[in-house]
């Protein structure tokens, strides 16, 4: 599970950065300079697209942490009682096994 959690947020924020970087290029490359709406208009875009990058990777960083927490936390409850752990496993397996019977 923490494998395809990785891996979508890794695209996520492949995705991201590649939004971000065309964002720069357009705003790079477009508008007169010396027209003062658009100056302040791309001032604005890169202020909002300098917040939004900071809040991604501040929220991506949060749930990596909230993730990792909840493997840890699943980990030592299974390693503290192992019994438990194999009875729930059974349990999800007998009802999983019985809903793809009826089908």
């Amino acid at each position: 599970m923490a494998t395809s959690v990785e891996q979508f947020d890794t695209r996520l924020d492949d995705d991201l950065a590649l939004l971000a970087e065309t964002l720069e290029d357009v705003l790079a490359s477009s508008g007169d300079p010396s027209d003062e709406k658009y100056i302040e208009l791309k001032k604005k875009a890169e202020s909002t697209l300098k917040d939004v990058k900071n809040r991604i990777s501040n929220a991506s960083d949060t749930y990596y942490v909230r993730a990792k927490q909840a493997v840890y936390r699943a980990d030592d409850y299974v390693h503290e009682k192992p019994w438990h752990g194999i009875g729930v496993g059974a349990s999800i397996g007998l009802v999983l096994g019985l809903l793809l019977s009826r089908r």
